[in-house]
C-alpha cells in the first residue's frame, strides 16, 4: 500500500474513533487492509475506545476478529480482562467468566463464550447428554447463582450450572425434528400417521446414521410412538423406507441406518470408491446394498465390475479371520450366495466349524443371517450334518429355532415332508436329560406348529423342564429363555391351548409340579395357579384348591420390617444420588470419545442407564406399597409375619423359624420372608395344628406346629434396628 492511500486509510480510521459509537465492522475491514505493525497501533487503540466506552459487543467482535494478535501482545487473561472491563451487564460478566474458568486457550473461551451469549429467553436447545427430554426452552438465566432453566419437553422447569450447559445444550436447528414437533405439531403428527418413514428419515437428518433399537429409544423418549406400539410402527416405516434409494437400512440391527444425501447410481464411480475401500463391515453393507437395489444380477456384470466385487468379498472375509467371526460368517454366505469361487466354500465351512466358531457368530447375527448360516453349513454333506446336530445343546436360540425350521421340511424316501430323522432323535435325547437346553425348552414350549409331526416324548416333560426353567436366578442367554417361559406360563391363551393338548392325566401332573415350585415370583405364581383351576376344558383342575392366605378379592397388605425397609431405602438413595449420577457422568465421558456407532463405552454405559432406570421404577414402587412394621400387632397366637414357630417333622426333628416381612430373610438367624411358600404354608395355623410343606426336594410332607409366640426381645430389637446411614 503506497504513502497516499495509507493516509487516506489512517484519516477516515482517525474520523471514526473520534465519533462514538463506534462502527466495529468497518474499523476491522480498514485495520484488515494495513501493514501489520500500523493494524497492531489500531487494535490498540481500538481497544481502549472500546473499554472507555464500556462497549462489550464491539469489543468481542475486535477480540474475535483479531484473537491472535491480541493473545500474543496480551496473553489470554489480558484479553479476558480486557473484555470483563466492558461488561456493565452483570449476566454477561458471569458468562465471561464461566467461559474462561481453567487454563482454556483463548480461542476455546471465545467458543464457549460465543455460546453462553446465544443462550437468551425463548432460545430452543437440545441436551446432547440425552434426547430423552426433548427439546426445550431456556425460561431464566441466573447470573448471581450462575444457572439457567430450561423447560424440557419431558423434563421441565430444568436448572442446570452455566458450565453444565456449555458441555451439554446446543442450540437447535428450526428443521431439527424436536424444533419441528414444538414448533408445527400438527406436521409431525401427520408424518406419524400417514408417513412413518418420512418420520424417521427426519430423525436421521438431525441425528445422523441411527441402528433401529437407538431410533426405537428416540422415538418412545420422546413420546412419539408408545413402546407397545413400536415393531407395528417399524414395520409400515421399513417399508417406506425401502423405497426410499436415499436409505440403506443394514441387516443387522445393531448397525447404523444411513441416510444418502443423493441417489446413488451404482456407476463405475461406486465401483472405483468399492475398490478403495478397506473396512470389511463397510465392504459387505455396500456389497448387500448394491444388491438390494441392482437392476441386474452380479453374474450379469460387466467382467471388471464383477472382479472387483469378488475381490473385495474376499479381502473383507481375510480381514474378519480370526478377529470377527460374526462378520467372518456374514461374509462366508454371501460370497457362497454370490456365486465366488474364491475362496472356496469348503475352505469358508472348515474355518467355521473349527473350534465351533459358527455357534459365537450366530449369537452376534441377526436372524435372517442365522438362517443363512445354516443353509450354508449344511450343504456341506453328512459330516456338517452331524457336527450341527451334536453342538444343538450349545447353540443360542436363534441358531436353534434356525435350525430345526431347516430340518422341519426333510424330503423323505416316499417324497413326502417331514423333520428329519436324526434330528428327531436328537431333540428327544435331550429333552429326555435331567435338565435340557434351556433354548430348547423355551423353543419347544414357545414354537408348538414347529413341532408338529414330531415324535417327541410327551409335553408334559418339556413343561416340566420349563416350570423349572422359570426358578431361581439365571443370566446370560439362560436368563432371556427364563423370561420367555415366565412369560408363555403368564399368557391365558398359551397356558388354555398347552392344557387343551395335554392328556387329563398330564394336566393334573402339570398342575401339581408347577404348584409346588417355590421360586416364581409369588403374585404371578398364584395367578397362573387360578388361571389354571379356571380353564374350561380342564374339568379335573376345577375342584382344586388353591394355597393362598388371602380373603377372596382382598389385595394382600406388603408389610416388612423397618431393618429392612431403611436397608431397602438406603439403596434406593444410593442409586439416585451416587449410581445414577455416575452413570450420567460415564455417558457423557463416553460420548467424548468420538463415534457413537462404535462406541463401546457408551453403548455399554447406556445399556447399564436402562438398567439403573428399571431399579429405580421398581425401587420406587416397592417403597411406596410396602409398609414398615415393628409387628407389634401380632397376637403370637397363628402363624403370621411377627411370630416365632416352633416346627415338629415327620422325622421327630424340630426346626424354629421366626417369620418377619416379605423383605426379610436371614437362615443363619432363621428368619424367613412372610412371602416365602414355608411361611404361607404354615399361615394361620396355632399350635397343636397340623400343616402340609414342601420339603427341599420337593415332596408335601405332613408337620406338627409345636408352639407359636411373639418375637423374643432380641429379634424385635433386631427387627427394629435402623442400620447406620440409613432412615425409614
Amino acid at each position: 500500500m503506497d504513502k497516499k492511500a495509507l493516509e487516506e486509510k489512517e484519516t477516515e480510521f482517525i474520523e471514526k474513533i473520534q465519533a462514538p459509537p463506534y462502527p466495529v465492522d468497518e474499523m476491522l475491514a480498514l485495520i484488515a487492509e494495513v501493514p501489520s505493525g500500523k493494524a497492531q497501533e489500531w487494535t490498540s487503540m481500538l481497544m481502549q475506545a472500546l473499554m472507555e466506552a464500556g462497549d462489550f459487543a464491539g469489543m468481542f467482535s475486535l477480540v474475535r476478529a483479531q484473537s491472535a494478535v491480541l493473545e500474543s501482545s496480551l496473553g489470554a487473561a489480558g484479553v479476558v480482562a480486557s473484555l470483563k472491563k466492558t461488561a456493565k451487564d452483570r449476566l454477561i460478566l458471569s458468562f465471561v467468566e464461566t467461559a474462561a474458568a481453567g487454563s482454556a486457550p483463548l480461542a476455546k473461551t471465545l467458543e464457549r463464550l460465543e455460546k453462553l451469549l446465544s443462550f437468551t429467553p425463548g432460545t430452543i436447545v437440545l441436551n446432547r447428554a440425552t434426547w430423552d427430554w426433548g427439546a426445550g426452552e431456556i425460561r431464566k438465566l441466573d447470573y448471581f447463582y450462575r444457572r439457567i432453566t430450561v423447560d424440557f419437553s419431558r423434563k421441565p422447569n430444568h436448572q442446570m450450572t452455566f458450565q453444565a450447559a456449555l458441555d451439554t445444550l446446543a442450540p437447535a436447528p428450526e428443521n431439527h425434528i424436536l424444533s419441528i414437533a414444538r414448533s408445527d405439531p400438527d406436521r409431525v403428527r401427520a408424518m406419524l400417521k400417514d408417513s412413518p418413514g418420512v418420520f424417521l428419515e427426519e430423525v436421521l437428518k438431525a441425528y445422523g446414521p441411527q441402528p433401529v433399537t437407538r431410533l426405537e429409544d428416540f422415538c418412545v423418549a420422546n413420546g412419539f410412538v408408545k413402546s407397545a406400539n413400536w415393531k407395528a410402527f417399524w414395520d409400515d416405516a421399513r417399508r417406506d423406507m425401502a423405497k426410499d434409494k436415499r436409505v440403506s437400512i443394514p441387516a443387522r440391527r445393531a448397525d447404523p441406518i444411513v441416510l444418502k444425501d443423493a441417489v446413488e447410481d451404482y456407476g463405475q464411480a461406486w465401483f472405483n470408491a468399492l475398490a478403495a475401500n478397506k473396512d470389511p463391515k463397510d465392504i459387505l453393507r455396500s456389497v448387500r446394498e448394491f444388491k438390494a437395489r441392482k437392476t441386474k444380477d452380479i453374474a450379469g456384470l460387466a467382467g471388471d465390475m464383477r472382479e472387483i466385487l469378488g475381490e473385495r468379498l474376499a479381502f473383507a472375509l481375510k480381514g474378519a479371520k480370526l478377529v470377527d467371526d460374526a462378520l467372518y460368517a456374514a461374509l462366508a454366505v454371501e460370497i457362497a450366495q454370490s456365486g465366488f469361487a474364491n475362496p472356496s466354500a469348503e475352505s469358508m465351512r472348515g474355518y467355521l466349524f473349527e473350534g465351533r466358531r459358527y455357534l459365537a457368530a450366530a449369537a452376534e447375527m441377526p436372524a435372517r443371517d442365522v438362517g443363512a448360516l445354516v443353509e450354508f453349513l449344511l450343504r456341506g454333506g453328512e459330516d456338517a450334518k452331524r457336527r450341527i446336530l451334536e453342538a444343538i445343546p450349545d447353540m443360542c436360540s436363534t441358531l436353534l429355532a434356525e435350525t430345526i425350521g431347516y430340518f422341519s421340511e426333510t424330503v423323505r424316501g416316499d417324497g413326502t415332508k417331514g423333520p428329519d430323522a436324526e434330528c428327531e432323535v436328537r431333540i428327544s435325547e435331550l429333552l429326555r436329560m435331567p435338565k435340557a437346553p434351556a433354548p430348547l425348552v423355551a423353543c419347544v414350549l414357545g414354537h408348538r406348529e414347529m413341532f408338529k409331526g414330531w415324535k417327541l416324548p410327551p409335553l408334559v416333560i418339556a413343561l416340566t423342564h420349563g416350570i423349572a426353567l422359570g426358578e431361581g436366578r439365571q443370566n446370560g442367554e439362560t436368563l432371556r429363555m427364563q423370561n420367555i417361559v415366565r412369560r408363555l406360563f403368564s399368557d391365558k391363551k398359551w397356558l388354555y391351548e398347552i392344557l387343551r393338548e395335554l392328556p387329563p392325566e398330564d394336566r393334573v401332573l402339570f398342575f401339581e409340579r408347577f404348584e409346588a415350585s417355590i421360586a416364581w415370583e409369588p403374585s404371578s405364581h398364584h395367578a397362573i395357579v387360578v388361571r389354571m383351576t379356571q380353564c374350561p376344558d380342564a374339568p379335573e383342575l376345577s375342584n382344586r384348591t388353591v394355597r393362598s392366605k388371602e380373603a377372596p378379592g382382598a389385595a394382600p397388605q406388603r408389610v416388612t420390617s423397618i431393618r429392612s425397609y431403611a436397608e431397602r431405602k438406603a439403596a434406593y438413595k444410593r442409586l439416585v444420588e451416587v449410581e445414577m449420577p455416575k452413570n450420567a457422568h460415564d455417558i457423557e465421558v463416553a460420548r467424548s470419545y468420538g463415534d457413537l456407532r462404535e462406541n463401546f463405552e457408551y453403548q455399554a454405559a447406556k445399556d447399564e442407564q436402562r438398567a439403573l432406570l428399571q431399579k429405580h421404577d421398581l425401587l420406587q414402587k416397592d417403597l411406596e406399597e410396602v409398609k414398615p412394621v415393628d409387628f407389634s400387632g401380632a397376637s403370637g397366637n397363628v402363624v403370621e409375619p411377627g411370630v416365632t414357630v416352633v416346627l415338629r417333622l415327620p422325622d421327630g426333628s424340630a426346626r424354629t423359624w421366626t417369620i418377619l416381612g416379605e423383605w426379610d430373610n436371614d437362615e443363619s438367624r432363621g428368619i424367613i420372608s412372610c412371602k416365602a411358600r414355608l411361611a404361607a404354608d404354615m399361615a394361620g395355623r396355632k399350635a397343636g395344628d397340623f400343616a402340609e410343606i414342601t420339603d427341599a426336594s420337593g415332596a408335601t410332607v405332613k408337620a406338627t406346629i409345636e408352639s407359636v409366640s411373639p418375637l423374643s426381645p432380641e429379634m424385635r430389637a433386631y427387627a427394629t434396628e435402623i442400620p447406620d446411614g440409613a432412615s425409614i
